[in-house]
């Protein structure tokens, strides 16, 4: 097997074209083996291969530097960097990551996750290696979704001059979603112009050959671009901004990519190499439907088929969509709006039922808060559906468009807490702790999906704005039975109901399942334990923070479990108000929480472990063992 002489870049350099043909090959076997044990990004990697081999033959990393944007197609650069060996680790707890970490190789140039990053960190670097006097090269390779982020613009604004910086435009005309926007129509005329650029790529090569006036009748032609070049595409985004384009090319031609690749470093001028790729290449059910493969599960690698997660149960995500499109029937003021990710945030019913109440903005979660705020500055009530960690890109947004203002938007945050195998750029910590920073925001967290359409129906109703935070996946619900409801506030009580009450364990949303095992495992040790869950985190008004107070009773020691960051999260500030009103005098207080260095990637059940919250971990930290 010819991958399994890959050991480094090096290595691939060796190749003739026929060998190059076939690493390709065994490359998208690789991929497509691992991913569908371990689940991944899938579509997306296996369009790119020809482009990370034929990058990986023109530069020479870890000296070049290449940065993926999101890092979502990083798999097959890692493969050939040094980590083929550890590939069947891919998104494993303890193995590699599923994007690019330069801690795990340092031909990782920067940390990727998030979108539309990916130029602005290359010009940095590009600037540094100018700074140092060192002349290496520096690659951002960006695909057109992310393109459509608007700090991809504001770097672009700032990279004419940088003569060793060099910017892949990587269309597909997809990001997870299908692209929207001007901006995809724009880039559709130059992939509609494409017949041009070949030709002229083939006409350059042919005149290379001839003896002697080759190189003369190059230049001719190089004099003559602009002026065809005006005529057949009349405008020019990036040469505008003062940088040199190649393209648009197929971006699965690897002998065509190396060609045109070598071109742009030694142009002397800043470039973007636009290049044409496939979305799942290689792999039919990847190609018929690139959306689904995108991120996707374990999945049989024979049919294509997902294998099943949830027994089939409703998630979240769903039971979201479900219930906005119940209130949309009845209120034609509510708009859902969602920045690429319609499918992803169960918006697809959604959009089919209310198409002219339904945006999709692209890549673009600042603009889409603020967008939502505009909406309801006129009286409509915008729903932002969008993963937790992608509304931190939106942090002034929430605060100065939003707060500030007192406009009635609602955030539905998917995926918040640990999300297991994407891994630490997309854990969603950080949700309660920023929303709680400001101003008039009421934020809910359900435990059920009963809950779930009971607090996204308070949201759309509430004067100021509103957030529901919901995790990945399904629910639990099996002690749901158990649980005495007083307002926002559940209490559960575990052994002996006659004994004086020892613990009392507090939390909210997935985290319940494990405290309330954790509970049982208390209770059959002789101890009465308490477990209180909150559906709504902020704000806590007079009479509810004294009726929570008044739940704590006799108990000994109180015990806050968050499945959130620590510093400014609904326990420390709890605990704080707890101090101020006498509370830590008649009670000892413990938290804990996401502190310290975030969890990495693997089985939610092991970063569970990692952090001490499963059951006997649960417990023994109640006990003041932990």
């Amino acid at each position: 097997m010819l991958l399994e002489t890959i050991h480094s870049p090096d290595d691939v350099k060796r190749l003739d074209a026929e060998q190059l043909d076939t690493l390709a090959s065994e490359v998208r076997e690789e991929i497509l083996r691992v991913v569908s044990r371990n689940g991944g990004h899938l579509s997306s990697n296996l369009g790119v291969v020809e482009l990370t081999i034929a990058l990986h033959r023109v530069f020479s990393t870890p000296e070049d530097s290449i940065l993926f944007d999101v890092g979502h197609q990083s798999y097959v650069h890692k493969l050939l960097t040094g980590r083929r060996e550890a590939f069947d680790t891919l998104r494993q707890y303890g193995g590699i990551s599923g994007f690019q970490r330069p801690a795990e190789s340092p031909h990782d140039a920067f940390g990727a996750g998030h979108s539309s990053t990916s130029i602005s960190a290359a010009l940095g670097i590009a600037t540094a290696n100018r700074l140092a006097g060192k002349d290496f090269y520096t690659v951002a390779v960006i695909g057109d979704g992310a393109f459509t982020g608007g700090m991809a613009y504001e770097a672009l604004n700032n990279c004419a001059g940088n003569d060793r910086l060099i910017i892949v435009l990587n269309d597909n005309t997809m990001s997870i979603a299908r692209n929207v926007g001007a901006l995809d129509n724009y880039l559709n005329r130059f992939r509609n112009s494409a017949k041009y650029f070949r030709i002229k790529n083939r006409v350059k090569r042919a005149f290379q050959r001839i003896p002697f006036i080759g190189e003369g009748l190059v230049s001719l032609c190089k004099r003559v671009k602009g002026w065809l070049r005006k005529r057949l595409v009349r405008e020019n985004l990036f040469e505008h901004l003062g940088l040199h384009y190649y393209g648009p090319l197929d971006g699965n031609d690897e002998s065509l990519l190396e060609t045109v690749l070598r071109e742009a470093k030694e142009d002397g001028c800043c470039s973007v190499v636009h290049v044409c790729t496939r979305k799942g290449k290689g792999y039919p059910y990847a190609e018929e439907r690139p959306d689904l493969y995108h991120g996707i599960g374990r999945f049989d690698l024979e049919t294509g088929s997902p294998e099943p997660c949830g027994d089939g149960r409703e998630c979240y995500s769903e039971a979201f969509g479900q219930t906005l499109c119940r209130l949309a029937e009845r209120d034609e003021r509510i708009c859902a709006v969602t920045a690429a990710m319609p499918d992803g945030t169960g918006l697809t019913d959604f959009r089919k039922k209310f198409p002219e109440r339904f945006f999709d903005v692209g890549i673009a979660e600042e603009h889409a808060v603020t967008f939502a705020c505009g909406l309801a500055a006129k009286g409509y009530k915008p729903v932002f559906a969008v993963y937790s960690t992608f509304a931190q890109r939106a942090y002034d947004q929430l605060l100065h468009d939003c707060a500030l203002q007192g406009l009635p938007i609602v955030l539905a945050l998917d995926r918040a807490g640990l999300v297991g195998p994407d891994g630490v750029t997309h854990h969603g910590l950080f949700d309660v702790a920023f929303l709680g920073q400001f101003p008039g925001w009421t934020l809910f967290a359900p435990d059920s999906l009963a809950e779930l359409r009971e607090c996204l129906e308070r949201a759309v109703d509430c004067p100021g704005p509103a957030a529901v935070r919901y995790p990945k996946g399904t629910e639990c619900g099996a002690f749901s039975g158990r649980f005495e409801r007083f307002g926002d506030l559940f209490r559960a009580d575990f052994g002996e109901a006659e004994a004086e009450l020892s613990v009392v364990l507090l939390t909210y949303g997935r985290l319940t399942e494990n405290v309330c095992r954790a509970a049982e495992l208390l209770a059959d040790g002789g101890r009465k334990v308490r477990v209180l869950r909150a559906m709504k985190l902020f704000p806590l008004a007079a009479e509810e923070f004294e009726a929570l107070c008044g739940l704590f009773g006799s108990a000994e020691r109180v015990c806050v479990l968050e499945e959130g960051v620590r510093a400014g999260g609904f326990g420390e500030r709890l605990i704080a108000r707890c101090a101020q009103c006498g509370e830590t005098d008649k009670h000892t207080f413990r938290l804990r929480a996401i502190d310290g260095e975030l969890p990495l990637h693997g089985a939610n059940a092991a970063l569970y472990g990692e952090r001490g919250f499963l059951p006997e971990q649960i417990a023994e930290f109640a006990k003041g063992d932990a």
